[in-house]
């Protein structure tokens, strides 16, 4: 770092920061100072002190109120980034405080969730009673994009694109099949093309997954239409929709194992090569994950590898 740089960051404060974003959420310097419980003239003080420290204006002041100028509006998203960032230290900290030693946030798609994660998720919590594990289910490329941002330590996803900027290591292997009520045209073959289920009208799950996108590029490279009848957001409601005749969908092999109870469905495999499909670790930088979230890696990934041919990290 630059000694002008040094200097800029010592003479940042936290209030600053904090009173800079009340008069941007506000619009005004007066409305701010009333609800900070502060004269106007501190903030104005502030204010200016910021824009000395930064060298350009933060702000227009109008008759009415303040407006952003261009500085100010990148320095108010880096000023609600360091606030935010305060603010989970301190709540990540409070929870050593009453006992807990470490906190990983996890986001991962349905297929992993489903399948995978309960399983390996307690065994780790056995192992590490006093981890704290905060899971959330999104889509994979939503997955991807908390990994990128900084609010997920970890994703589990079919990593959708290119994800160059990210490191990932083998998780597991999923097969998809096609659930099909038992009394379906296609119940009584060993195993179809994508292609050939493209004749039937579907049940989807919500738009932009992994799978939908898998499915709407095969549908057309085969020159098809997807006959797309309803979307749902769960593994059991798909299920439910098809025994009940209302389409047949494409479901992971071991969701559709753990979810035989739900009606009198059959699995017919997929011959595509896109149909068996890779589950991946995500993160920024494996290596400067907090140490709690490196033991969680660690015991997934052994797991997976023992489970499936293709799980070695990468």
């Amino acid at each position: 770092m630059q000694p002008p740089e040094r200097s800029f960051a010592r003479r940042l404060d936290l209030t600053s920061l904090q009173l800079f974003v009340a008069v941007c959420e506000l619009g005004s310097i007066g409305r701010a100072a009333e609800r900070e419980f502060i004269a106007a003239s501190a903030i104005s003080k502030r204010l200016s002190d910021l824009e000395a420290a930064l060298g350009a204006p933060l702000l227009y002041r109008r008759p009415r109120g303040v407006e952003l100028t261009p500085a100010g509006e990148t320095f108010l998203h880096h000023a609600r980034s360091v606030l935010f960032s305060l603010d989970r230290m301190q709540g990540e900290l409070s929870e050593f405080a009453q006992g807990v030693r470490g906190h990983v946030r996890i986001h991962a798609n349905l297929s992993a969730i489903m399948q995978f994660l309960p399983d390996d998720l307690a065994g780790f919590t056995a192992l590490h009673p006093q981890v704290k594990l905060d899971l959330e289910e999104h889509v994979s490329s939503e997955v991807v994009r908390a990994v990128r941002d900084g609010d997920a330590d970890i994703g589990i996803c079919n990593a959708p694109g290119s994800i160059d900027d990210l490191q990932s290591r083998r998780y597991r292997q999923d097969r998809l099949v096609v659930a099909v009520p038992r009394r379906h045209p296609l119940a009584a073959q060993s195993a179809v093309w994508y292609e050939e289920t493209l004749d039937h009208d579907q049940i989807g799950l919500q738009g932009n997954s992994a799978l939908d996108l898998a499915m709407r590029r095969a549908a057309a490279a085969a020159g098809k239409d997807i006959r797309l009848r309803i979307r749902v957001t769960g593994l059991d409601a798909l299920c439910r929709m098809v025994h009940n005749g209302l389409g047949i969908g494409l479901i992971p092999d071991r969701a559709f194992a753990l979810l035989q109870g739900v009606g009198e469905l059959q699995a017919v495999p997929l011959r595509d090569d896109w149909a068996v499909r890779d589950i991946d670790l995500l993160a920024r930088d494996f290596a400067s994950l907090p140490v709690t979230a490196r033991l969680l890696v660690d015991h997934l990934c052994p797991r997976a590898e023992h489970a499936s041919a293709g799980g070695a990290a990468r």
